[in-house]
């Protein structure tokens, strides 16, 4: 107990608090490599390119704006630019110009890129449940939803019966 109280004195995080922090750091890390590791293998797709796909599969008309893209993936604008360039290189999305302003470009899905999400997204999907979902209760899934609404900023869902 001294040497906690001596850490948490110099500004330093308790045993505890750090636990906490580095495995969530840690989980992060190995969970990105495990599944960007086997959507690669599987689908020669890495993560970050499955995660534009799978934005603009979601989005209205399928495409967005590149800086809202870039927003949503913690990109910076150079950042998404060059994924947008090898994505485009690979016929998955196009770039069209904003009509309404004319600097801003959307990103929009192709169909060869609706067909390679419609093919990798079950296997991503089914790496999230296996690596893990599957590693939790029902209540710990549901608690560490609460808790990265609570630090995102944003409010609550009750979760899903």
């Amino acid at each position: 107990m001294a040497s906690t109280q001596r850490r948490v004195k110099r500004g330093l995080l308790d045993e505890r608090e750090l636990a906490a922090w580095r495995g969530m750091l840690e989980t992060h890390s190995r969970m990105v490599a495990m599944l960007d590791s086997e959507l690669e293998r599987e689908h020669d797709l890495p993560l970050s390119s499955y995660e534009v796909l799978m934005n603009l599969a979601d989005a209205d008309g399928q495409r967005m704006r590149m800086g809202e893209l870039a927003e949503r993936l913690l990109l910076s604008r150079s950042g998404i630019t060059r994924l947008a360039d090898r994505l485009v290189g690979q016929g998955l999305i196009e770039r069209e110009r904003c009509t309404d302003d004319g600097r801003g470009y959307f990103a929009r899905l192709t169909p060869a890129g609706r067909a390679k999400i419609r093919v990798a997204r079950p296997a991503h999907l089914a790496g999230v449940r296996r690596h893990f979902l599957g590693a939790l209760e029902p209540s710990e899934i549901d608690a560490l939803g609460a808790i990265w609404a609570r630090l995102a900023g944003q409010p609550q869902k009750p979760p899903l019966d």
